[in-house]
């Protein structure tokens, strides 16, 4: 069972490492990569404390919708923990 996730849809000013076309879009987590320093905190001079950073699955059609030419295919981002919230599969929904 995938454990689902959303990618947070905020747009913060600044430096940010998660791309805007995955923002509001829904996945399923991959795997575990471990915890990093945040380069987001780091950008900024701080000491970007670990946080877990997770690879997270997508679909074409979760991304692209009607315009997706292969629907089942898949992208992976890696992704830090902040910017996840839980979802549902999506058809559960």
């Amino acid at each position: 069972m995938a454990d689902w996730v959303r990618v947070k849809a905020s747009m913060p000013p600044g430096h940010v490492r998660t791309p805007a076309y995955l923002r509001g879009k829904t996945g399923w987590i991959e795997r575990t990569l471990g915890a990093f320093s945040n380069p987001e905190e780091l950008a900024y001079g701080h000491d970007g404390q670990p946080t877990k950073l997770l690879r997270v699955r997508f679909t074409m059609a979760e991304l692209w919708g009607d315009r997706a030419e292969t629907p089942n295919d898949t992208l992976d981002a890696e992704i830090y923990a902040h910017w996840l919230e839980q979802a549902e599969a999506p058809d559960a929904a």
